[in-house]
């Protein structure tokens, strides 16, 4: 979208009015991020986003990327945008100084993320995997390979992958083959095709460090087999120093749906030159410092979108004249009204925007958990702070994607039949988000490990912790009756919550399929409920600002006004939710596979 505007106003509601942040970063250390720090990167941020990386998204969706031979073209001003992106400083804002960070939490690096997704979705998956693979080195590489590979990663002349997948397992990474052979000199030799790479291949930076598992030659079977390596396109030297290519090339690039200006790539290595990140065997524990961040990451493209089909549906319904308004013309002087002024245009907009602005909401609350995990001294309180993000983490994967279909696709329905030409933009909005919904584990996966991982292997604790912080807050609002409506549904929610997941469990314990006949749907459930809360809690502060005398009226009734929409059209949808997961596993699992056919 070449007139997107990043939502700073939003973003400076959610950091600094509902959470906080300048004392949540205080606490941790960061005495010198002020609130007029944060809101000068927010600027800066904001600029690049809508100046450099906006203009040239449609035009990258047009042109795609060039395969020739193993050689990757991105497209026209991809490379330029990529240049101006690490002379801002920006990979590095939340990296250790030691080297070449500045230091900055990861909080306020990952709220920019979105922006610059909201901007131009293909062209932020290049430094998006950069961040991923740094915070898999410093979290678990040696301090050889932190001094060998992080400062050119951090000052983004490098940047990163993460290599996981190949053709024949897809998410069942257990049965991965490209094999790690040791070498005489303490390094190894990988060998093998990994495919749907993002960033594998490209020409914006000046070497592509790739983190890969692999099996060593003695590995047991399965996930329990799998190892970490860092292995460089180009050889590094200890002093980090590009030497000669390593035995790593694209195969080509996918021919996709969506983000076509994102190469997409098969990576072959043929006997590549790497080394062993943490112990042999441990990778996949490893890798999960990557996918944790990645699944987070891959919310706030879903976020990203449902931001960008709301401000681009908002700025078409103002404008487009279509029939006039069923309580009488509001505009007598002009051949037809507005369309916003139609019920139906108004519940997609305001559908746009509480998700939206709701998913924000979580996703910051989610930041400011993880920022709680790196820094925090308090162990009590960072495991408090794990636990939470454990339950949460699926959840943000999966609902802010999941939703984000929804938006996209209201954002073309608004726009009519213009919405489906590429004109405007919002049906490329809706095939580049397409694809947040699968990568980094489906949203049937996401559901599985939370409802049988995260719920049952931690017998309801994790959903108990959560639940009773919820709960706390429900009851401090007791003594406010102008909120008593929306505290008691959210209150009857949470029993239902626990409710609800003791029976699956019970049902499980016989049928273990009754886990994935729910999952889905719990997870969903477990969305609305959650995204509830933290209207409520926008809500509570919006009435504040306004009991106060903040100037800012329009701004914090509309907060109101969403609020009220959420809970009466949105959080009630999880009475179908509730109904599908009652209705147990039979209506899925009884009928054979014979039956399954095409006449």
């Amino acid at each position: 979208m070449q007139d997107y505007k990043a939502p700073v106003r939003d973003a400076m509601f959610v950091t600094h009015e509902l959470f906080d942040f300048q004392s949540h970063y205080a606490k941790l250390g960061f005495d010198d991020v002020s609130e007029d720090l944060v809101s000068a990167i927010f600027s800066e941020a904001a600029k690049f986003a809508e100046n450099s990386l906006a203009p040239i998204n449609a035009s990258g969706d047009k042109e795609g990327c060039k395969f020739d031979d193993g050689v990757v073209t991105t497209p026209s001003g991809f490379k330029e945008a990529y240049k101006q992106y690490v002379e801002g400083g920006w990979p590095g804002l939340a990296h250790p100084e030691e080297f070449g960070g500045q230091a900055l939490p990861y909080s306020l690096g990952t709220t920019l993320a979105e922006w610059f997704s909201g901007a131009n979705h293909s062209w932020a998956m290049y430094p998006g995997l950069s961040q991923g693979c740094i915070k898999t080195l410093k979290a678990h590489g040696s301090d050889e390979q932190k001094q060998r590979f992080l400062p050119k990663l951090i000052e983004g002349s490098w940047t990163g992958t993460m290599c996981l997948t190949e053709a024949h397992c897809g998410s069942d990474l257990g049965m991965l083959k490209c094999r790690a052979e040791p070498a005489e000199d303490g390094s190894y030799r990988l060998t093998g095709t990994k495919i749907f790479i993002s960033a594998g291949e490209h020409d914006m930076s000046d070497n592509i460090v790739h983190i890969v598992i692999a099996r060593t030659p003695d590995a047991p079977e399965g996930t329990k087999g799998i190892s970490l390596f860092v292995v460089p396109k180009f050889n590094v030297s200890e002093d980090g120093e590009i030497e000669d290519r390593n035995a790593v090339s694209c195969g080509s690039i996918e021919h996709k749906m969506g983000i076509k200006a994102s190469a997409t790539c098969v990576i072959n290595f043929d006997g590549a030159k790497g080394y062993l990140i943490g112990e042999e065997n441990r990778g996949l524990a490893c890798m999960f410092t990557f996918m944790n961040m990645a699944r987070i990451g891959t919310g706030l493209e879903g976020l990203a979108a449902s931001e960008a089909a709301f401000q681009g549906a908002l700025r078409y319904a103002k404008d487009r004249l279509q029939f006039r308004s069923l309580t009488g013309r509001k505009k007598p002087d002009a051949p037809a009204d507005p369309i916003i002024v139609h019920p139906d245009v108004r519940r997609m907009l305001l559908t746009q925007k509480a998700f939206a602005e709701g998913n924000r909401a979580m996703a910051c609350y989610c930041m400011k958990l993880v920022d709680e995990t790196l820094y925090g001294s308090d162990d009590t309180a960072k495991q408090l702070a794990e636990a939470k993000l454990a339950l949460l983490t699926p959840i943000v994967k999966a609902f802010l994607t999941e939703t984000a279909q929804e938006t996209t696709s209201y954002g073309m329905q608004v726009y009519g039949g213009h919405g489906y030409i590429s004109e405007w933009g919002m049906e490329q909005l809706a095939r580049d988000t397409r694809i947040c919904t699968m990568y980094e584990g489906t949203t049937g996966i996401q559901a599985i490990d939370l409802l049988a991982r995260k719920i049952m292997g931690s017998k309801g604790e994790l959903l108990n912790v959560f639940a009773q912080e919820v709960r706390q807050y429900c009851d401090s609002l007791r003594a406010n009756t102008k909120f008593s409506v929306w505290t008691n549904a959210l209150t009857s929610h949470l029993d239902e919550w626990l409710q609800i997941t003791q029976d699956i469990g019970k049902s499980a314990a016989t049928n273990p399929d009754e886990l994935g006949a729910a999952s889905v749907d719990y997870l969903m459930y477990s969305g609305y409920v959650t995204v509830g809360y933290f209207w409520l809690k926008m809500a509570v502060v919006a009435q504040q600002k306004l009991d106060e005398g903040s100037t800012e009226t329009d701004y914090y009734q509309a907060k109101l006004h969403t609020a009220q929409f959420y809970f009466d059209r949105l959080l009630t949808r999880t009475r179908s939710l509730v109904s599908a997961m009652q209705s147990g596993s039979d209506n899925l699992m009884s009928m054979s596979e014979a039956m399954f056919q095409v006449e």
